[in-house]
């Protein structure tokens, strides 16, 4: 969700009763990281204490811990100061990140595509492994998550989600009957109203096909999914991409073009086909929890006869 992801989707997701987040990096300068938690932190207490009843999510901050993130000592810093409930980290072994949440309470959750960068996260003391497999948007794995999920399962006993082409409620009784705990949406969330996503984009997102997402390493270095219409938007052709520079990884496009991953060449992964239409987030996830009921019920053979 880079660039996506902003406060007012964090909010409407926290108050609905998911887990919203956003990465760092989207708050831009870096002063404003600062700014945005303390205004999301606001905005969950004042409607807590609106909706007493209510159940409120905590939110997650993505950290990507890269050498290419020059933001995230900085970046970390204000997360421990403010005690951000969740932090997000992927492609190196968070240790240092783990160790400063863990020092409020807070929970740390990485991101792996193979069972090798699962053992690292391990290692590290995370509480929780994302396992971002075949079809996801943004930087996806090849794994299979009947694969890659039960491996995970097997050897650690801490929170596992599952991340990958999931857009509805269904999808989320699938996810825990492979093993997964939780799931991981991403690209369903571009196609909402307090989404931080351009009209075309979202429209595109709901157009789309999973057949229109190409995985390359193009554009920042490491594969990722792409919607077919950006890149060709963008000048390029999607079948006979430029090579990959594997030291590209800096958020700016590695192909001939003065194109920017993710500003031009949007992300979104392979669930898009099931996508169609626009709403805003608490629609969306009201609509999540009766399709995940009713699928529940159907498999438990206690849904309501057909009239």
């Amino acid at each position: 969700m880079f660039i996506v992801s902003v406060p007012d989707l964090v909010v409407a997701q926290c108050t609905a009763g998911i887990v919203g987040s956003f990465p760092a990096l989207n708050a831009r300068p870096q002063e404003r990281l600062e700014k945005w938690i303390v205004d999301i932190k606001a905005r969950l207490a004042a409607y807590s204490e609106a909706h007493p009843d209510a159940p409120v999510a905590p939110f997650a901050v993505n950290q990507i811990v890269h050498r290419s993130n020059t933001r995230l000592q900085a970046d970390m810093e204000i997360c421990v100061r403010h005690e951000v409930p969740i932090v997000i980290t992927s492609l190196r072994p968070p240790g240092d990140v783990v160790a400063a949440v863990h020092s409020y309470g807070g929970l740390v959750f990485h991101d792996v595509i193979s069972l090798r960068h699962a053992h690292k996260a391990m290692e590290q003391g995370v509480d929780g492994i994302i396992a971002v497999c075949a079809g996801a948007g943004g930087h996806a794995g090849p794994l299979s998550p009947f694969a890659l999920v039960k491996e995970i399962r097997r050897e650690f006993d801490g929170v596992v989600i599952l991340s990958g082409a999931m857009s509805s409620g269904g999808d989320i009784v699938a996810a825990q009957a492979m093993g997964a705990d939780l799931a991981y949406f991403g690209t369903r969330f571009i196609a909402t109203q307090e989404a931080n996503a351009p009209d075309a984009y979202k429209q595109m997102v709901v157009s789309s096909k999973a057949a229109d997402i190409v995985y390359t390493p193009v554009f920042t270095g490491v594969h990722g999914s792409y919607l077919r219409g950006s890149i060709e938007n963008a000048g390029l052709d999607p079948d006979n991409l430029p090579d990959a520079d594997a030291l590209a990884m800096d958020f700016a496009s590695s192909a001939k073009s003065d194109a920017k991953a993710w500003r031009d060449i949007w992300g979104a992964g392979q669930g898009v086909g099931n996508i169609d239409d626009v709403l805003p987030a608490h629609d969306l996830v009201l609509r999540i929890e009766a399709e995940y009921q009713d699928t529940r019920a159907r498999l438990l053979g206690t849904a309501p006869a057909p009239a």
